[in-house]
């Protein structure tokens, strides 16, 4: 068994490559292996417990766009190819983590079909229908699930999204025809141009450049932080923090509330602006008079 001063030196050489984050992650985890090992006997003291988890390298903060940057970005999207075109459009309108949209399978595209009274799949029901909606059902982490069970959610398009899906399922059509044989149908809506899963770096490659044309430096910029800029454009459009914690699938407030504390916006600002009033020698109650 390793000497608590080699976990020491072990944790303190991977400080220099990752994050704090990711530091305590890894005391964590090694927290909860050598407890197990006690319980069976395999160890007789939990020296992690004795070690100190060193400061790691400085991430790179996320960030927003601004409203005015988020339009340029549909723009440019609007332009583009429609493959990342659509999702980019949909990473910014509904906040969907990005491995919920490379998952994301035309069966879960469904349009309101008001007839029957039920969601049918756009395949079935086609495109001339008011209300469309997508059930985020499912990802490309482990065994497909969502990253929570409240990541599991069904978020109703906005218009803009239901126009670019509609082009990409035109332009997908053309291209299972053109691949032929080579097309292999997984039902994705983000694939290949033979019916394949879209890779992380096939997508941020494509990402960036939409980016670029939008006149923003592409590469300063991740697919993630469309999620964080659709929280900042809800937050700056006085959506309730509530509201904002339902649809990007977080557990309760306090995870979007932490996760993303430089997107939203204070929104208790009645105190404030009343007590500027009242030390500026201003009764707030002579607004009311």
């Amino acid at each position: 068994m390793a000497l608590a001063e080699e976990v020491d030196a072990w944790l303190d050489g991977k400080s220099k490559e990752l994050s704090t984050r990711s530091l305590k992650l890894i005391h964590s985890i090694l927290n909860r292996s050598v407890r197990k090992a006690m319980v069976r006997d395999k160890v007789r003291r939990n020296i992690v417990e004795l070690c100190d988890i060193p400061e790691g390298r400085e991430g790179r903060p996320s960030k927003a766009l601004t409203l005015a940057q988020a339009k340029a970005v549909l723009d440019a999207a609007r332009e583009a190819e429609p493959r990342i075109g659509a999702y980019v459009v949909l990473s910014l309108a509904t906040g969907a983590r990005t491995e919920e949209l490379r998952a994301l399978i035309w069966d879960h595209v469904v349009a309101y079909v008001e007839d029957a009274e039920r969601w049918v799949p756009v395949k079935e029901a086609g495109w001339e229908h008011r209300d469309y909606a997508i059930h985020v059902w499912r990802s490309v982490r482990k065994k497909g699930d969502t990253k929570t069970k409240k990541s599991r959610r069904t978020l109703k398009l906005p218009q803009l999204c239901v126009e670019a899906l509609q082009r990409l399922q035109e332009r997908q059509d053309v291209s299972r025809a053109s691949a032929g044989e080579a097309w292999v149908e997984r039902g994705l809506v983000f694939c290949t141009r033979t019916g394949g899963p879209q890779t992380a770096h096939n997508v941020r490659r494509d990402f960036r450049k939409v980016l670029d044309k939008a006149g923003l430096v592409g590469a300063e910029w991740a697919p993630r932080e469309m999620r964080h800029s659709f929280v900042s454009v809800l937050s700056d459009a006085d959506i309730p923090i509530e509201d904002i914690s339902r649809l990007v699938g977080h557990r309760s407030t306090a995870v979007t509330e932490t996760v993303y504390r430089l997107q939203i916006r204070p929104v208790m600002e009645k105190g404030a602006t009343a007590m500027d009033r009242i030390f500026a020698g201003e009764n707030p109650s002579d607004q009311e008079r």
